[in-house]
């Protein structure tokens, strides 16, 4: 269960009754869109139906029976969410719309580069500053993912930015090779690897560009500095958003 203070209410109105029930905000957007996977106990914050959620009042059993045919909580919470409307404060609104929008930087960070730097990472502080250059503002009430486009639209008048993916080979030295190769191996999609005769180890890694100097980091700290990564400059192996 989460705790009160990260859940929103969800309100149906129906045969001149209120259900209300507590959940949270995501899940209760995931549900209306028919696309929420998880567990229902993980993402509510009282296996409970109400009249009045803030006051604590319950609706009548036979009115449940009525309108859900069921007086389980757990049938009929997603059948309110769905069928009814979600209510958010405007506190729970900023707190979403702030949320959100830290996870739309990370995303552009992650997957963005400037195509007039060599195809170098942008900072998220510039991400961040061109995004309010751009007066774009994320909706609270969608996934972040649906919001990618229209951000990157909002971006290209103000930075040059563009989505990509980068292919790099790692070498690793044969001292570090046997431990570090499963670290290097996980932070994208390995496209081939190959050992060495001298026991070093040299993998060819494809991953969102904007990554490339976490890539860097890893590889020195894998290596205490020994290991090697560069570019692949075939822009042919790149795929371009």
């Amino acid at each position: 269960m989460i705790s009160l203070d990260e859940a929103v209410t969800a309100r149906l109105e129906s045969h001149g009754e209120r259900f209300e029930v507590l959940i949270d905000p995501d899940a209760a957007l995931a549900m209306k869109r028919g696309e929420f996977e998880g567990d229902l106990e993980d993402v509510i914050a009282a296996e409970d139906v109400f009249e009045n959620a803030s006051r604590g009042d319950r609706p009548a059993e036979e009115d449940l029976e009525t309108v859900f045919d069921t007086t389980d909580a757990l049938e009929i919470i997603p059948q309110v969410v769905e069928r009814g409307e979600i209510q958010i404060t405007a506190e729970q609104r900023e707190e979403m719309m702030e949320r959100k929008h830290n996870q739309l930087v990370t995303t552009i960070t992650r997957n963005a580069v400037n195509p007039q730097m060599d195809d170098s990472p942008h900072p998220p502080e510039r991400i961040e500053r061109a995004l309010e250059e751009a007066g774009f503002q994320v909706d609270p009430m969608e996934p972040v993912e649906n919001q990618v486009d229209d951000a990157l639209e909002a971006l290209r008048p103000v930075i040059p930015i563009r989505f990509e993916e980068v292919t790099m080979a790692v070498q690793l030295p044969a001292d570090y090779a046997g431990s570090g190769q499963a670290q290097i191996r996980e932070f994208g999609d390995l496209e081939r690897e190959e050992w060495q005769n001298d026991g070093s180890w040299v993998g060819v890694l494809t991953f969102p560009a904007g990554l490339q100097n976490d890539l860097y980091d890893l590889v020195n700290e894998v290596t205490s500095g020994e290991g090697d990564a560069r570019v692949i400059k075939d822009k042919d192996e790149l795929r371009t958003r």
